[in-house]
């Protein structure tokens, strides 16, 4: 008989509709190759309706909380439901910025420099010289963040707002100019390397989702020294945190001045949608679509 796997994705974070993309590209990858498929938009009742189907995996493509931050992994293992994914220590670290660069650092992983404050304080004041980068400490794929340049004489004042929803605490971090890179890392491979050039001046949400928002070069055309550098540190970012299955590191390569490498952050749950930078990885790599989306359920355990 079919394999029983319920996709879950949707949630109710701010990024909701990519994961819900991300879902139906992955519930459609398992049914083409023989899985007996479920998919879930999760909501709050989410163990009450797991509990009852009794999938034989889970293929977790929830983006943010509470898909990305353990807590879903939380209740996979309470259930004993085999799942995709890194586990609840990996998942809660790598959603938590600081406290990942905290174990990047350890694992010699360098990372830009960076303060921890409230929003407030840092609506206040430059608690850093410009440039820097405002961002909520436990949110993924750019939202809620803020490039301060040098023509900026005072920070966000959109941190004030009453109706701020990322938390009181904001990561001030050192801003490196030059290449946006990432890469991904599949079980204990690190993938390729491909370069984001925006079309927008930042590569915010939009532009990561949108078809045509953003260009993506691969192979990353950098030296080749720090193209096996990117996909050494991925592993190492990706070991250090305990992450399992699919993972992508982002980067910030300084290529005109310095030649400073940074890791920003591991996610431990990638877009998986048609413009999604891990399935073009793997799909580069010789690994087309339906396969990785296979691997992912395959590779599904508890205990993570």
């Amino acid at each position: 008989m079919a394999k029983h796997v319920a996709v879950l994705m949707g949630g109710w974070s701010a990024e909701r509709e990519i994961s819900l993309r991300s879902g139906k590209a992955c519930a459609a990858a398992l049914e083409r190759i023989g899985y007996r498929v479920t998919p879930i938009d999760a909501g709050r009742d989410v163990a009450t309706v797991l509990g009852a189907l009794k999938p034989d995996a889970a293929l977790n493509v929830l983006h943010g909380r509470p898909g990305e931050d353990g807590t879903l992994q939380g209740v996979l293992e309470v259930l004993g439901i085999p799942y995709s994914h890194s586990g609840v220590l990996a998942s809660a670290l790598a959603m938590h910025k600081v406290y990942a660069k905290e174990i990047f650092r350890s694992a010699g992983v360098p990372v830009a420099e960076h303060k921890v404050a409230s929003r407030f304080e840092a609506a206040k004041q430059h608690l850093m010289p410009p440039p820097y980068v405002v961002k909520p400490i436990a949110e993924g794929s750019s939202v809620g963040v803020f490039i301060v340049t040098e023509q900026h004489s005072r920070p966000p004042q959109e941190l004030f707002r009453d109706d701020w929803p990322f938390g009181d605490e904001v990561m001030i971090e050192r801003y490196i100019p030059g290449k946006e890179l990432t890469c991904a890392v599949l079980g204990d491979r690190a993938l390729d390397v491909i370069e984001i050039v925006p079309a927008a001046r930042f590569y915010d949400y939009e532009a990561k989702y949108a078809a045509g928002g953003s260009q993506h070069l691969l192979p990353a055309k950098i030296l080749p020294n720090v193209y096996q550098e990117v996909r050494r540190l991925s592993l190492a970012a990706h070991s250090a945190l305990g992450c399992r299955g699919v993972s992508r590191a982002d980067f910030r390569y300084d290529d005109r001045g310095t030649g400073k490498l940074v890791c920003l952050e591991i996610n431990t749950q990638p877009g998986m949608t048609e413009t999604s930078l891990v399935p073009e990885l793997a799909a580069y790599a010789g690994i087309p679509f339906d396969e990785l989306v296979r691997w992912m359920v395959e590779d599904a355990s508890t205990n993570r």
